[in-house]
């Protein structure tokens, strides 16, 4: 007798995760690698699509074995991919990839995009609801366009869409990915003719738009990409695969964050703000949002637009414990504990403490220290006000577009941390806190199983949400 198993798969800027769950929701398995960036000068980063398929089709049949070994024979009946935005690579339509996936905080296309016209930029604003940075896919295309390499007859597949296309799905363009490539135009959810003409391309760079949740075929019996030809475990061959979507939006949706007047809340390397809106938002209300570096997205939930801003609050603290020597699980509880017994607002101490980088896209971390009285937990403390109030600062520009929200669910790997818990609790409403540790991957699982049981046709995704996490829980 076989077990039934969904697994859900998040492609991560630092680790890749395969999360597998019965078809209630209950978890069963994780395992992980490192997604495989190559680091070269001047913060330039990125993989080629072979080492990422290779990473991902190793965790599949590690994931398989190990399933064996607890359960018993394991069949999988859906596979969700979700993931980092804005990084992906071209296609040829033969399937050759037209060279390596850049990150999506590789800096290169920002000179580019600054020197688009003008009139582009400020369009770029109300179409696309997204800044005029590096960030965009559409800048990265420049960047290439501007090396030579001709965009026609090519097509641009996000990471997560690559992942799914090379273990056997169609090429296809999910719609959360496609609103960060700024080739998107909100008012239609059609590629954007001006985005198009400046980077030299044809409408179907971008394939067909579909949501997290469709059906996008079935997994092969090999996973094939460029060079790379993997056989894959006999469990999960004719799973359904299906794009579950950019990587917090994903996450916000496996807690449930799907309402008008919800706030999802991670806080990992960066600190995501994810507000969700009901229906559609206006041209002049994307364009303000993006101007102040707040994105105006569709959600991958239907009908739900979400507000995505983000900080680099995690960076920094990150950093202030690698300063102060806080590392291993002992360190950093003692350093929680002095936290937490320090006054209000870290004491006399933590006024001697300027700091500043987490609004900025770097996440340099500036101290300018006046005082001597200082100890590690005063030297966090800072750090961590600071963050609060630059989460505090994205949210007035939020609130002034939209009404204030009502519930916050926080999740990601520094709210393990009482000290950070009590100092988001005392700003944001109503705030609960995920026990999931990898809430994206369980996300993914959701929208494998939605697809499993035949997406959209099997009804609206609502109630077998809620059935799945629910399951979840038990």
């Amino acid at each position: 007798m076989t077990t039934s198993v969904l697994l859900g798969i998040d492609v991560g800027s630092t680790n890749i995760k395969v999360v597998a769950a019965s078809p209630d929701g209950a978890g069963l398995l994780q395992v992980d690698d490192s997604t495989p960036w190559v680091s070269l000068s001047h913060g330039r980063t990125e993989m080629t699509a072979e080492s990422l398929i290779e990473v991902v089709a190793a965790l599949l049949e590690r994931c398989v074995t190990e399933l064996d070994a607890r359960y018993g024979p394991v069949e999988v009946t859906g596979i969700g991919v979700s993931g980092m935005a804005e990084s992906g690579v071209l296609l040829e339509d033969a399937g050759q990839v037209a060279g390596p996936a850049m990150a999506w905080f590789d800096p290169r296309g920002g000179a580019e995009i600054a020197a688009a016209p003008i009139e582009f930029r400020r369009e770029m604003l109300r179409r696309t609801g997204l800044p005029v940075n590096a960030l965009a896919t559409v800048s990265k295309l420049l960047h290439l366009r501007a090396r030579g390499v001709d965009l026609r007859g090519r097509t641009w597949l996000n990471v997560p869409e690559l992942v799914v296309h090379a273990l056997g799905g169609r090429r296809v363009s999910e719609l959360s990915l496609a609103a960060r490539t700024g080739l998107l135009d909100q008012d239609d959810l059609a590629p954007w003719p001006a985005a198009l003409e400046l980077v030299g391309a044809e409408p179907d760079l971008l394939p067909a738009r579909v949501r997290a949740g469709d059906v996008c075929g079935h997994a092969a019996a090999v996973a094939g990409v460029a060079g790379l030809r993997r056989s894959l475990p006999a469990a999960v061959r004719g799973a359904a695969l299906t794009v579950a979507g950019h990587d917090h939006l994903v996450a916000a949706a496996g807690g449930g964050v799907v309402e008008p007047g919800q706030l999802y809340l991670s806080m990992g390397t960066a600190e995501a703000l994810v507000r969700v809106v009901e229906g559609s938002v206006s041209a002049d209300v994307r364009a303000r949002l993006a101007g102040e570096g707040i994105n105006a997205v569709p959600h991958v939930v239907r009908d739900r637009t979400v507000l995505l801003a983000g900080t680099r609050s995690g960076l920094l603290l990150r950093r202030v414990l690698r300063l102060t020597g806080s590392s291993g699980r002992g360190a950093l509880e003692e350093l929680d504990r002095a936290v937490l017994a320090l006054p209000p607002e870290g004491g006399a101490a933590a006024a001697a403490i300027e700091v500043d980088g987490a609004r900025t896209h770097d996440g340099v971390l500036g101290l300018r220290i006046s005082g001597d009285d200082l100890s590690p937990a005063v030297l966090f403390a800072a750090v961590l006000a600071h963050g609060t109030q630059a989460c505090l600062d994205r949210l007035a520009v939020m609130d002034r577009e939209v009404s204030p929200a009502v519930s916050t669910l926080a999740s990601g790997g520094w709210t393990r941390m009482a000290c950070v818990r009590q100092a988001r609790s005392a700003v944001l409403p109503d705030v609960t806190f995920s026990s999931r540790e990898e809430e994206t991957a369980f996300g993914a699982a959701l929208f494998a199983a939605y697809a499993a049981a035949g997406g959209p046709a099997a009804g609206p995704l609502a109630g077998f949400a809620d059935a799945f996490r629910a399951g979840s829980a038990r």
